[in-house]
């Protein structure tokens, strides 16, 4: 190929301008660098990180919502080392008829394991709950290790600010909270 043909190549159409032409990218232009696909694919990355934690919170949100089950065991854990203010669900058998200290409903009752509890129910947050000795309860709420004795209490959706979590009393089908 000749000089001039390589040239006649290169011309410009009839009517552009120089200044107009479509410059030449550059040698580095055309070898970008390695970190240049960060740049390309940086929204769909952060769109798909965000995507990611939304999920991994929805789960989290879906499992915590998940009723607590009952487990004596751990209750019993709980109890004999001494954690006072764990959460704890359990089934129990009412051990006495229900006593009324002031506004409150107190509960004896034992556990699957024989431990022996007082459940302290406000019955300015909740209706009593109408229990005899020998029914059974299904029980959430915050134990409570005092000398002599130990309980649960903050069986309530609506509590105070000492019981930060609610708790609630299952009795034949019926929830009291």
């Amino acid at each position: 190929m000749s000089r001039r043909s390589r040239r006649a190549g290169r011309r410009l159409a009839p009517g552009v301008r120089f200044e107009e032409r479509k410059p030449h990218p550059s040698r580095q232009a055309r070898h970008r660098p390695v970190a240049d696909w960060v740049q390309r694919w940086r929204v769909p990355i952060i769109g798909a990180a965000v995507l990611i934690l939304v999920i991994l919170i929805g789960v989290r949100l879906w499992l915590q919502s998940e009723p607590p089950t009952p487990d004596v065991n751990e209750l019993r854990a709980d109890i004999a080392n001494g954690r006072n203010g764990a959460e704890v669900t359990f089934v129990a058998t009412v051990a006495a008829a229900p006593a009324t200290v002031g506004d409150h409903e107190q509960i004896e009752v034992i556990d699957a394991l024989g431990d022996q509890l007082e459940l302290d129910f406000n019955t300015q947050l909740g209706q009593w709950i109408p229990v005899h000795a020998g029914d059974q309860l299904t029980v959430h709420g915050q134990l409570y290790i005092d000398p002599g004795r130990v309980g649960v209490h903050c069986l309530h959706q609506q509590t105070s600010s000492g019981c930060p979590l609610p708790g609630w009393i299952q009795f034949e089908g019926q929830t009291y909270s």
